[in-house]
């Protein structure tokens, strides 16, 4: 292949990935009834602000792991990410739905966003759609599997992360949807950078060519294993090593002005943490 033909060949896939997004935008707002102009424009709503990033932020995650992998032609490949697109665009805005039910079940996850402008609330949701395309990426990476293999890893992949929300609101001290329905945005960013790090281990868990069901099992299991253990190191850590001097949850929920450079230590923790796990691995 000539340095032209890769390059007609590169824009093509780029023109294919752009349709996508756009085709996500547009589904986006069918589905969940925002007026993202008047949202973003009239209101300067940072809450939407942050859970629409958060969603575009999931679809490219989501489009990323389509566009990875070896190529079995243009055609072929233009066919593959039409309908593993099109299904992962309907996968992650049905993610957001399940997680704004089951994760953030203690209010309306719209009211608290588009009403109320909590932006802990925001910076939630858009974490759970980070997470949510980073197990989308592995789920439709590598070969061997198909769309029931996809379908599958991305069930796994939900339940393994309602899974770890309940874990984190166990090993906090405090109840952590009552504190972001407060507009607490500290404890909300925390949250987030919590969800992000379980999202990556659970696509790293994923992201292999299938051989079968036992060793895919394997892998998931070591991976979510890692990370159920690694959640309340990750805060020890933030508490004790990054933070040094002061009291994680006092500076969370007990002044007047919860900090959230804390709260961001604190997402940094996990994350970070994930990022060293999934390189170790």
């Amino acid at each position: 292949m000539t340095y032209i033909d890769a390059t007609l060949t590169t824009v093509v896939y780029l023109a294919s990935s752009f349709v996508l997004f756009f085709i996500g935008k547009y589904l986006y707002q069918f589905i969940h009834k925002y007026n993202v102009k008047d949202e973003l424009v009239e209101k300067d709503n940072l809450a939407f602000a942050l859970a629409h990033t958060g969603y575009f932020a999931g679809l490219v995650l989501s489009i990323g792991g389509i566009m990875m992998g070896e190529t079995a032609g243009l055609l072929t490949d233009l066919i593959y990410i039409g309908i593993y697109g099109c299904i992962a665009l309907v996968l992650l805005n049905l993610s957001i739905i399940i997680n704004d039910r089951v994760i953030l079940r203690k209010f309306s996850v719209k009211k608290e966003i588009a009403e109320d402008q909590n932006a802990g609330t925001g910076v939630v949701e858009g974490a759970s759609a980070i997470a949510t395309g980073l197990i989308i990426m592995g789920s439709v990476y590598g070969e061997g599997g198909g769309i029931g293999t996809m379908l599958i890893y991305w069930v796994i992949g939900q339940v393994l992360l309602i899974g770890t929300a309940y874990v984190y609101n166990w090993i906090t001290p405090f109840d952590i949807y009552e504190h972001i329905e407060k507009d607490n945005v500290a404890v909300g960013v925390g949250m987030a950078g919590a969800i992000i790090a379980i999202g990556n281990l659970i696509r790293h868990g994923l992201m292999h060519d299938f051989e079968s069901w036992e060793i895919t099992a394997e892998y998931i299991a070591i991976d979510a294993g890692i990370g159920l253990v690694f959640l309340p190191i990750a805060r020890l850590v933030a508490d004790k090593i990054l933070l040094p001097g002061r009291s994680l949850t006092d500076e969370l929920i007990n002044q007047e002005k919860p900090n959230i450079g804390a709260g961001i230590i604190e997402a940094f923790a996990y994350v970070g943490g994930s990022v060293l796990i999934c390189w170790s691995l």
